[in-house]
């Protein structure tokens, strides 16, 4: 009986002690692996280009470092974001998204939303509150909680922006030399509302500003780009489309099917955002929206934000790749409908970080485009969608 206790005793000792150790260095050993950065850098900055980039208004509509167990207020040495690669890059402006679901096996092409969760492994993984290991509404509340956490952190170099007046705070304290970056809260794909509406406001109170409808699967407002279904808005997906347009709020239709995008603009009036993407006249894929519906969502007077990574530049996510992504997009919908939609931390490889914007706007003088276009693409145009959103 003794040599039994002591077995069963040894055994939950080296049980826990696994655990220490997977907790202590796994979840950091899988975000280093998911967002690595290219070596091809530094890419060339002139003179020129530095100047002009210190003057930039610039705005990213899209990044996922609150997925991850970095101290967002402190520079890292994994991943692609944080306040002060922010403020080296002269961010002004960055949405900072929850992922709350991502099926295992994620692609481009299918996905079921019944297959295994990632974020519950990663959730467990990284030491989430308990509650979060079972509701997406938690999952999102609780990256709501970090990113105020880092805000308090920060020591005044992040403040989150929820109200127009936040945004022209910002705006004021970076045109008197402050270095400021101002944090916007968005959920990629509306399922942590856990279908019900009322969760709406539990998710307003926690700072989300910018709502998407879907992710990688079909969810209970209606299909994915890359779901099983292509269906469009359900009823509550049309519910909750009429309520984010009724409030001081984003809507964000990347990831969502193209029929949820045409039933989307046939309910509002709103200016939308393709918060990150490519265009398929610069690379012919299905993570990107066919050319027409891309016309008639920046027609809404909203942006197209540009991705940063190889899958939506066909290949080629260097700065000068991505410049020229910008500019066949600036051909295809108008230069007052392109923004910039990084994906950083969100699974994806890059070939800079964000403190290396300096050489995109390098890359688009080198492309010749004008300085009124490279404000535009930069932030200005992402800037028009808040101002006109934000109340």
């Amino acid at each position: 009986m003794r040599l039994l206790r002591n077995t069963i005793l040894t055994l939950v000792l080296l049980a826990a002690f696994a655990l220490i150790i997977f907790w202590a260095f796994v979840p950091a050993m899988v975000e280093k692996s998911s967002n690595p950065v290219g070596t091809g850098g530094p890419y060339p900055v002139s003179d020129a280009a530095a100047a002009l980039h210190k003057t930039l208004i610039i705005g990213d509509l899209h990044a996922d470092p609150l997925l991850w167990s970095r101290d967002l207020s402190v520079r890292g040495n994994r991943g692609q974001v944080d306040i002060p690669r922010l403020i080296e890059g002269n961010v002004a402006l960055q949405v900072f998204s929850a992922v709350t679901k991502s099926p295992a096996g994620q692609n481009y092409e299918e996905n079921s939303a019944e297959a295994f969760d990632n974020i519950t492994a990663l959730a467990f993984g990284q030491r989430w509150p308990i509650a979060t290991w079972t509701s997406l509404l938690a999952r999102a509340e609780h990256q709501a909680k970090k990113l105020h956490d880092v805000e308090a952190a920060s020591n005044g170099r992040l403040k989150i922006i929820k109200t127009r007046a936040d945004l022209e705070e910002v705006l004021a304290a970076r045109a008197n030399g402050t270095e400021i970056t101002g944090g916007i809260l968005g959920i990629e794909g509306a399922h942590p509302l856990e279908s019900d509406i009322g969760n709406l406001d539990r998710i307003v109170a926690a700072g989300y500003r910018v709502i998407a409808l879907q992710h990688f699967f079909d969810n209970a407002l209606g299909g994915s780009l890359h779901g099983t279904s292509n269906q469009g808005l359900t009823d509550f997906g049309k519910q909750v489309v009429q309520e984010v347009a009724a409030r001081d709020l984003i809507l964000d239709i990347a990831h969502s099917s193209p029929q949820v995008a045409e039933d989307v603009m046939a309910l509002t009036d709103i200016p939308l955002i393709v918060s990150h993407t490519g265009v398929q006249a610069h690379c012919d894929v299905k993570r990107n929206y066919p050319d027409p519906l891309m016309k008639r969502i920046a027609a809404t007077g909203g942006v197209i934000g540009m991705g940063y990574w190889d899958e939506v530049t066909c290949g080629d996510s260097t700065p000068r790749g991505i410049a020229k992504m910008i500019k066949a997009a600036i051909e295809l919908v108008g230069e007052d409908h392109v923004a910039l939609g990084s994906d950083f931390d969100g699974s994806v490889g890059t070939e800079f970080d964000t403190s290396e914007l300096a050489a995109l706007t390098n890359a688009l003088m080198d492309i010749d485009l004008t300085e009124t276009q490279i404000r535009k693409v930069m932030g200005e145009n992402m800037l028009r969608v808040l101002r006109a959103r934000l109340k």
